[in-house]
């Protein structure tokens, strides 16, 4: 009866099969997961950058040292909503349309302090942003250029005097209609937003360059073709 008896606590301590446990783990972990990884492969935009456009701006810039060309370092996406704090309905709305153009959880930013006249309070949501790097950034920013933008209404280019004097470039759009992963029937309240492309050029005649080169189309100008 001893031995029975050690057999069983040995096998009541023994841990559980750990194919079995990883497989479940892993399979409620895809149904959960929010932020799916991005697409297997190297976005087009960033093997365009690597192959053609590093090249032009050397030799445009007469740059020699390779890690002096500028590069995208990140884009940002932000929404400001207002009446959020009232209605938490359209920030929840915000939050979703973000997430389903960026493929990625936008975060919620808030009041950084009181403002009586716009009744306002520290730490009260007015907003959601989104920061994008690497391949995410790059499939962003092809579905952007290529496919967004042209779906503006009375569409005449992107504003060339945006620049920071640090080689960041910021421009607003009216609506979040443009982007084909919005459906139209779904949508709580037409919001515009704020696209940030920041850069490690530091000028603003080498970044508008850089966005020049990735087909950025310029108020003015006739869009360079990607090959």
């Amino acid at each position: 009866m001893a031995t029975t008896k050690e057999e069983k606590e040995t096998k009541a301590k023994a841990p559980k099969s750990a194919g079995t446990k990883s497989g479940r783990d892993k399979a409620v972990a895809g149904a959960l997961d929010a932020a799916p990884k991005a697409a297997e492969g190297t976005p087009r935009v960033q093997t365009y950058y690597r192959t053609v456009v590093r090249p032009r701006l050397a030799q445009q810039f007469g740059i020699t040292n390779p890690m002096q060309i500028p590069r995208i370092t990140k884009v940002v996406l932000n929404v400001g909503m207002g009446e959020a704090s009232k209605t938490p309905k359209l920030l929840d709305a915000v939050v979703i349309e973000l997430a389903q153009i960026t493929g990625q959880k936008p975060v919620i930013t808030r009041a950084k302090k009181s403002i009586a006249n716009f009744g306002l309070r520290e730490g009260v949501p007015v907003g959601a942003s989104v920061t994008l790097r690497g391949a995410r950034m790059y499939e962003f920013l092809d579905r952007f250029i290529t496919i967004a933008v042209p779906r503006v209404r009375d569409f005449r280019g992107m504003p060339d005097k945006s620049f920071d004097g640090r080689g960041n470039y910021t421009t607003g759009i009216k609506e979040q209609l443009i982007f084909p992963e919005i459906d139209y029937d779904k949508v709580e309240k037409i919001h515009g937003m704020d696209i940030t492309v920041v850069t490690n050029a530091g000028r603003d005649d080498l970044a508008m360059a850089l966005l020049r080169e990735l087909g950025w189309p310029f108020r003015g100008e006739t869009p360079v073709p990607m090959a």
